[in-house]
Protein backbone atom coordinates (compact mmCIF):
# COMPACT_ATOMS: atom_id res chain seq x y z
CA UNK A 1 0.00 0.00 0.00
CA UNK A 2 1.04 3.49 -0.74
CA UNK A 3 2.77 5.60 2.39
CA UNK A 4 1.47 9.71 2.36
CA UNK A 5 4.35 10.83 1.05
CA UNK A 6 3.73 8.38 -2.08
CA UNK A 7 0.41 9.67 -2.00
CA UNK A 8 1.30 13.28 -2.01
CA UNK A 9 4.04 12.42 -4.87
CA UNK A 10 1.42 10.55 -7.30
CA UNK A 11 -1.32 13.01 -7.17
CA UNK A 12 1.25 16.13 -7.02
CA UNK A 13 2.10 14.88 -10.97
CA UNK A 14 -1.11 14.44 -12.05
CA UNK A 15 -1.97 18.25 -10.60
CA UNK A 16 0.52 19.31 -12.44
CA UNK A 17 -0.27 17.55 -15.68
CA UNK A 18 -3.79 18.81 -15.06
CA UNK A 19 -2.42 22.43 -15.02
CA UNK A 20 -1.55 21.80 -18.73
CA UNK A 21 -4.87 21.35 -19.58
CA UNK A 22 -6.76 23.81 -16.92
CA UNK A 23 -5.17 27.44 -16.76
CA UNK A 24 -6.39 29.15 -13.50
CA UNK A 25 -9.24 27.35 -10.95
CA UNK A 26 -6.76 26.57 -8.82
CA UNK A 27 -9.38 25.87 -5.86
CA UNK A 28 -11.20 24.11 -8.78
CA UNK A 29 -8.28 21.82 -9.35
CA UNK A 30 -7.40 20.87 -5.34
CA UNK A 31 -11.23 20.38 -4.83
CA UNK A 32 -11.48 17.63 -7.51
CA UNK A 33 -7.98 16.11 -6.47
CA UNK A 34 -9.38 16.02 -2.85
CA UNK A 35 -12.56 14.21 -4.17
CA UNK A 36 -10.75 11.53 -6.16
CA UNK A 37 -8.38 10.74 -3.42
CA UNK A 38 -11.42 10.97 -0.36
CA UNK A 39 -13.43 8.64 -2.85
CA UNK A 40 -16.35 10.51 -3.04
CA UNK A 41 -18.29 11.81 -5.97
CA UNK A 42 -18.36 15.44 -7.16
CA UNK A 43 -21.08 17.84 -9.07
CA UNK A 44 -19.56 20.28 -11.09
CA UNK A 45 -21.52 23.64 -11.69
CA UNK A 46 -21.17 26.69 -14.09
CA UNK A 47 -22.63 28.16 -17.06
CA UNK A 48 -21.21 26.85 -20.42
CA UNK A 49 -18.04 27.12 -21.49
CA UNK A 50 -16.09 27.28 -18.21
CA UNK A 51 -14.49 24.02 -18.35
CA UNK A 52 -16.81 21.53 -16.44
CA UNK A 53 -16.38 18.88 -19.05
CA UNK A 54 -12.90 19.93 -19.70
CA UNK A 55 -11.84 19.27 -15.96
CA UNK A 56 -13.84 15.45 -16.18
CA UNK A 57 -12.19 14.34 -19.28
CA UNK A 58 -8.84 15.24 -18.68
CA UNK A 59 -8.89 13.69 -14.98
CA UNK A 60 -10.09 10.78 -16.73
CA UNK A 61 -7.11 10.38 -18.86
CA UNK A 62 -4.78 11.27 -15.87
CA UNK A 63 -6.17 8.10 -14.59
CA UNK A 64 -5.71 4.49 -15.84
CA UNK A 65 -9.06 3.54 -15.22
CA UNK A 66 -11.86 2.54 -17.14
CA UNK A 67 -14.22 5.47 -18.40
CA UNK A 68 -17.72 6.41 -19.49
CA UNK A 69 -19.34 9.51 -20.99
CA UNK A 70 -23.50 9.89 -21.00
CA UNK A 71 -25.17 13.07 -22.18
CA UNK A 72 -28.12 13.55 -19.75
CA UNK A 73 -31.17 14.49 -21.70
CA UNK A 74 -34.60 15.17 -20.94
CA UNK A 75 -36.01 11.59 -22.62
CA UNK A 76 -32.48 9.74 -20.73
CA UNK A 77 -34.50 6.54 -19.32
CA UNK A 78 -32.97 4.68 -15.97
CA UNK A 79 -32.35 1.58 -17.89
CA UNK A 80 -30.20 3.67 -20.22
CA UNK A 81 -27.87 4.21 -17.33
CA UNK A 82 -28.08 1.19 -15.29
CA UNK A 83 -28.15 -1.84 -18.16
CA UNK A 84 -31.56 -3.95 -18.58
CA UNK A 85 -32.27 -7.85 -19.42
CA UNK A 86 -32.57 -8.12 -22.90
CA UNK A 87 -34.56 -11.17 -24.30
CA UNK A 88 -31.84 -13.18 -26.20
CA UNK A 89 -33.57 -15.44 -29.25
CA UNK A 90 -30.89 -17.80 -29.42
CA UNK A 91 -30.54 -19.23 -25.83
CA UNK A 92 -34.39 -18.59 -25.25
CA UNK A 93 -33.06 -16.51 -22.01
CA UNK A 94 -32.91 -12.99 -20.09
CA UNK A 95 -29.35 -11.58 -20.61
CA UNK A 96 -28.43 -9.13 -18.21
CA UNK A 97 -27.01 -5.76 -20.56
CA UNK A 98 -24.68 -3.38 -18.49
CA UNK A 99 -25.53 0.33 -18.79
CA UNK A 100 -22.58 2.96 -18.48
CA UNK A 101 -22.65 2.78 -14.90
CA UNK A 102 -20.45 -0.40 -15.00
CA UNK A 103 -16.95 1.49 -15.06
CA UNK A 104 -14.60 2.75 -12.90
CA UNK A 105 -14.83 6.61 -13.61
CA UNK A 106 -18.28 7.77 -15.06
CA UNK A 107 -19.16 11.15 -16.47
CA UNK A 108 -22.68 12.54 -16.00
CA UNK A 109 -22.38 15.32 -18.13
CA UNK A 110 -25.32 18.24 -17.81
CA UNK A 111 -26.86 15.53 -15.21
CA UNK A 112 -29.84 17.90 -14.56
CA UNK A 113 -31.20 17.87 -17.86
CA UNK A 114 -32.76 14.98 -17.46
CA UNK A 115 -35.88 13.99 -15.10
CA UNK A 116 -35.61 13.45 -11.74
CA UNK A 117 -36.64 9.57 -11.75
CA UNK A 118 -33.71 9.26 -14.21
CA UNK A 119 -31.34 10.87 -11.58
CA UNK A 120 -32.02 9.11 -8.83
CA UNK A 121 -31.67 5.92 -10.59
CA UNK A 122 -27.73 6.88 -10.19
CA UNK A 123 -28.71 6.90 -5.94
CA UNK A 124 -27.88 2.98 -5.33
CA UNK A 125 -24.13 2.75 -7.38
CA UNK A 126 -23.06 5.95 -5.27
CA UNK A 127 -24.10 5.21 -2.16
CA UNK A 128 -23.32 1.04 -2.32
CA UNK A 129 -21.13 0.16 -5.42
CA UNK A 130 -23.72 -1.48 -6.47
CA UNK A 131 -27.33 -2.00 -8.34
CA UNK A 132 -30.68 -3.75 -8.31
CA UNK A 133 -32.30 -5.06 -11.63
CA UNK A 134 -35.24 -6.97 -11.51
CA UNK A 135 -34.71 -8.09 -8.07
CA UNK A 136 -30.63 -9.30 -8.57
CA UNK A 137 -27.68 -7.04 -7.39
CA UNK A 138 -24.76 -6.57 -9.38
CA UNK A 139 -21.67 -5.28 -7.94
CA UNK A 140 -20.11 -1.85 -9.47
CA UNK A 141 -16.55 -1.40 -9.63
CA UNK A 142 -14.85 -0.44 -6.55
CA UNK A 143 -13.70 2.57 -6.82
CA UNK A 144 -16.64 4.06 -9.14
CA UNK A 145 -16.75 7.43 -8.94
CA UNK A 146 -19.26 9.60 -10.27
CA UNK A 147 -18.46 13.84 -12.07
CA UNK A 148 -21.30 15.18 -12.59
CA UNK A 149 -21.36 18.82 -14.09
CA UNK A 150 -24.62 20.80 -13.92
CA UNK A 151 -25.48 24.32 -15.45
CA UNK A 152 -26.92 26.71 -13.17
CA UNK A 153 -30.66 25.61 -11.85
CA UNK A 154 -32.11 29.09 -13.19
CA UNK A 155 -31.13 27.99 -16.85
CA UNK A 156 -33.92 26.93 -18.94
CA UNK A 157 -34.48 23.04 -19.34
CA UNK A 158 -32.71 22.33 -16.15
CA UNK A 159 -34.70 20.18 -13.46
CA UNK A 160 -33.02 20.72 -9.29
CA UNK A 161 -31.21 17.28 -8.06
CA UNK A 162 -33.43 15.37 -5.23
CA UNK A 163 -32.48 17.01 -2.03
CA UNK A 164 -31.00 13.16 -1.34
CA UNK A 165 -29.11 12.66 -4.48
CA UNK A 166 -27.25 16.05 -3.47
CA UNK A 167 -26.29 14.50 -0.33
CA UNK A 168 -24.55 12.12 -2.00
CA UNK A 169 -22.13 14.08 -3.49
CA UNK A 170 -18.77 15.02 -1.40
CA UNK A 171 -18.28 18.53 -3.31
CA UNK A 172 -20.00 20.46 -4.70
CA UNK A 173 -17.56 22.51 -6.87
CA UNK A 174 -18.74 25.86 -8.70
CA UNK A 175 -16.47 27.13 -11.21
CA UNK A 176 -16.77 30.88 -12.39
CA UNK A 177 -15.81 32.43 -15.28
CA UNK A 178 -11.77 32.75 -15.12
CA UNK A 179 -9.93 35.46 -14.31
CA UNK A 180 -8.42 38.13 -16.88
CA UNK A 181 -5.54 36.90 -17.08
CA UNK A 182 -5.81 33.29 -16.90
CA UNK A 183 -8.27 33.95 -20.05
CA UNK A 184 -5.75 35.73 -21.94
CA UNK A 185 -3.06 33.33 -20.88
CA UNK A 186 -5.48 30.73 -22.83
CA UNK A 187 -6.45 32.90 -25.88
CA UNK A 188 -2.88 33.52 -26.29
CA UNK A 189 -2.36 29.50 -26.48
CA UNK A 190 -5.02 29.33 -29.03
CA UNK A 191 -3.52 32.19 -30.74
CA UNK A 192 -0.32 30.17 -31.14
CA UNK A 193 -1.95 26.38 -32.46
CA UNK A 194 -2.49 25.08 -28.75
CA UNK A 195 -5.80 23.66 -28.54
CA UNK A 196 -6.08 22.41 -25.04
CA UNK A 197 -9.21 21.11 -24.98
CA UNK A 198 -8.52 18.52 -27.70
CA UNK A 199 -4.72 18.10 -28.43
CA UNK A 200 -3.34 18.63 -25.20
CA UNK A 201 -6.06 16.81 -23.86
CA UNK A 202 -5.65 13.62 -26.44
CA UNK A 203 -1.92 13.69 -25.34
CA UNK A 204 -2.15 13.49 -21.52
CA UNK A 205 -0.86 9.83 -20.12
CA UNK A 206 -1.93 8.36 -17.37
CA UNK A 207 -0.44 9.01 -14.27
CA UNK A 208 -2.07 7.12 -11.48
CA UNK A 209 -3.60 3.73 -12.31
CA UNK A 210 -6.79 2.46 -10.66
CA UNK A 211 -4.90 0.18 -8.29
CA UNK A 212 -2.70 3.09 -7.02
CA UNK A 213 -5.83 5.10 -6.44
CA UNK A 214 -7.82 2.51 -4.33
CA UNK A 215 -4.33 1.91 -2.30
CA UNK A 216 -4.24 5.90 -1.90
CA UNK A 217 -8.09 5.90 -0.80
CA UNK A 218 -6.99 2.92 1.77
CA UNK A 219 -4.21 4.61 2.92
CA UNK A 220 -5.75 7.76 3.71
CA UNK A 221 -8.20 6.19 5.52
CA UNK A 222 -5.39 4.27 8.02
CA UNK A 223 -2.83 6.79 8.66
CA UNK A 224 -4.39 9.90 8.86
CA UNK A 225 -5.36 10.34 11.87
CA UNK A 226 -8.13 12.58 13.51
CA UNK A 227 -7.59 13.85 16.94
CA UNK A 228 -11.24 14.36 19.08
CA UNK A 229 -11.13 18.13 19.16
CA UNK A 230 -11.10 17.90 15.42
CA UNK A 231 -14.06 15.77 15.63
CA UNK A 232 -15.88 18.00 18.07
CA UNK A 233 -14.98 20.76 15.52
CA UNK A 234 -16.36 19.17 12.79
CA UNK A 235 -19.51 18.05 14.83
CA UNK A 236 -20.42 21.97 16.27
CA UNK A 237 -20.10 23.37 12.96
CA UNK A 238 -22.41 21.05 11.20
CA UNK A 239 -24.42 21.16 13.91
CA UNK A 240 -24.59 24.78 14.03
CA UNK A 241 -26.08 24.57 9.86
CA UNK A 242 -29.49 22.85 12.08
CA UNK A 243 -29.81 26.02 14.43
CA UNK A 244 -29.55 28.65 12.61
CA UNK A 245 -32.02 31.50 11.89
CA UNK A 246 -31.20 31.60 8.37
CA UNK A 247 -31.30 27.58 7.42
CA UNK A 248 -34.48 26.26 6.92
CA UNK A 249 -32.87 22.53 6.56
CA UNK A 250 -29.42 21.64 7.99
CA UNK A 251 -26.84 19.60 7.06
CA UNK A 252 -27.14 16.14 8.34
CA UNK A 253 -24.90 13.06 9.58
CA UNK A 254 -23.69 12.21 5.89
CA UNK A 255 -22.19 15.89 5.78
CA UNK A 256 -20.06 15.48 8.99
CA UNK A 257 -18.35 12.57 7.81
CA UNK A 258 -17.89 13.78 4.18
CA UNK A 259 -15.99 16.83 6.01
CA UNK A 260 -14.35 14.44 8.40
CA UNK A 261 -13.13 12.34 5.36
CA UNK A 262 -12.58 15.16 2.30
CA UNK A 263 -9.99 16.90 5.47
CA UNK A 264 -8.50 13.49 5.70
CA UNK A 265 -7.62 13.88 1.94
CA UNK A 266 -6.51 17.12 2.07
CA UNK A 267 -4.08 16.53 4.58
CA UNK A 268 -2.76 13.55 2.70
CA UNK A 269 -2.22 15.47 -0.02
CA UNK A 270 -0.30 17.84 1.66
CA UNK A 271 2.05 15.14 2.84
CA UNK A 272 0.81 14.81 6.28
CA UNK A 273 -0.93 12.43 8.72
CA UNK A 274 -3.01 14.96 10.48
CA UNK A 275 -5.37 17.17 10.00
CA UNK A 276 -5.43 21.05 11.14
CA UNK A 277 -8.53 23.13 11.64
CA UNK A 278 -7.58 24.87 8.08
CA UNK A 279 -8.15 22.53 6.62
CA UNK A 280 -11.87 22.02 7.83
CA UNK A 281 -12.33 25.43 7.24
CA UNK A 282 -11.48 25.40 3.21
CA UNK A 283 -13.92 22.63 3.13
CA UNK A 284 -16.94 24.13 4.57
CA UNK A 285 -18.60 25.45 1.70
CA UNK A 286 -17.95 22.98 -0.67
CA UNK A 287 -19.07 20.19 1.05
CA UNK A 288 -22.13 21.98 3.14
CA UNK A 289 -23.21 24.23 0.12
CA UNK A 290 -25.76 21.70 -1.42
CA UNK A 291 -26.76 20.12 1.62
CA UNK A 292 -28.36 23.54 3.44
CA UNK A 293 -31.17 25.37 2.03
CA UNK A 294 -32.23 29.11 3.20
CA UNK A 295 -35.06 29.85 4.78
CA UNK A 296 -37.68 32.04 2.78
CA UNK A 297 -37.26 34.68 4.61
CA UNK A 298 -33.00 34.88 4.42
CA UNK A 299 -33.83 33.95 0.28
CA UNK A 300 -36.08 37.48 0.46
CA UNK A 301 -33.44 39.36 2.00
CA UNK A 302 -31.16 38.23 -0.99
CA UNK A 303 -28.48 36.23 1.64
CA UNK A 304 -26.05 34.47 -0.02
CA UNK A 305 -25.14 31.15 1.67
CA UNK A 306 -21.59 31.46 1.17
CA UNK A 307 -22.07 34.43 3.31
CA UNK A 308 -24.22 32.12 5.66
CA UNK A 309 -21.68 29.20 6.04
CA UNK A 310 -18.65 31.33 6.96
CA UNK A 311 -20.91 33.40 9.34
CA UNK A 312 -21.58 29.86 11.23
CA UNK A 313 -18.00 28.41 11.13
CA UNK A 314 -16.25 31.66 12.21
CA UNK A 315 -18.75 31.49 15.44
CA UNK A 316 -17.18 28.10 16.28
CA UNK A 317 -14.41 27.96 18.72
CA UNK A 318 -11.14 26.95 16.95
CA UNK A 319 -9.41 24.14 18.73
CA UNK A 320 -5.89 25.13 19.80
Amino acid sequence: MLNIAEVAARFGALRQELDRVIIGQERVKTLAIASLVAGGHMLLEGAPGTGKTLLSLALARLLGCRFRRIQFTPDLMPADLLGANIFNQKSQEFVFRPGPVFTDILLADEINRTPPRTQAALLEAMQESAVTIDGIRYEVSPVFTVFATQNPVEFEGTYPLPEAQRDRFLFKITIDFPEAADEEKMLSAYAVGERLHDEIVKSLQPVVTAEELAQARRTVAAYVHVEPHIIRYIQEIVSRTRHDDAVQIGAGPRASLALLEASRAVAALSNRSFITPDDVKSLVEPVLAHRVTLSPDAEMEGLALSDILSRIYEQVEVPR
